[in-house]
């Protein structure tokens, strides 16, 4: 069985990734919500993002979960990112650490052999790299934490689409947080 494509995404309420600024701050991650994340990520046999994304984290999690005051759920996390095989889709960058590969264009026959290999399914992110995978019909499952704040601009998780997705819904989770996991897969 192939693996599979999972969009792993946090959402205001009104569907932005990010406000002006590309500020996350409203983002609702507690101690439960974050070991969640660790445990769902844990099973994953890569991370799929784009250049933004990466150099994201790429500049916090490389030394995150150092200090001693740090949360075992950072510690934990920034294990698993440092470890976790990534591939960073980008036509800019020159390199990249941390067990990271470059690829340069979303090409479907690419994408699709990595889907054959053998390992866990792969966490896709960025609202960017979401819109050329989903161009090419490569999403297989949507991983959405909705956060219970109305952000009123910024970046949308989706663009305008042309072709309808339908989705079955195969899962859901409520935090202390208020924020919600909604989980679907391709109806195919």
């Amino acid at each position: 069985m192939a693996r599979k494509i999972v969009l792993f995404m946090g959402v205001s309420l009104d569907g932005y990734i990010e406000g002006p600024d590309r500020d996350i701050g409203w983002h609702r991650v507690d101690e439960e919500l974050h070991q969640y994340f660790n445990d769902e990520l844990a099973t994953m046999g890569g991370f799929l993002g784009g250049r933004v994304t990466h150099e994201l984290m790429a500049a916090y999690w490389p030394d995150a979960g150092k200090s001693p005051d740090s949360a075992p759920q950072e510690v934990e996390f920034a294990a698993l990112w440092r470890d976790m095989p990534k591939i960073v889709y980008s036509t800019t960058l020159e390199s990249a650490d941390w067990n990271t590969t470059i690829v340069r264009q979303v090409d479907p026959d690419e994408v699709r052999a990595l889907k054959e290999q053998p390992g866990g399914d792969l966490a896709l992110s960025g609202a960017d790299l979401t819109a050329a995978f989903l161009e090419h019909d490569l999403v297989d499952a949507f991983h959405i934490s909705v956060h219970p704040v109305l952000i009123g601009e910024g970046k949308p998780l989706f663009g305008p689409r042309h072709s309808e997705i339908p989705l079955t819904l195969t899962a859901t989770r409520t935090f202390g947080n208020g924020v919600v996991i909604l989980r679907y897969d391709r109806t195919r």
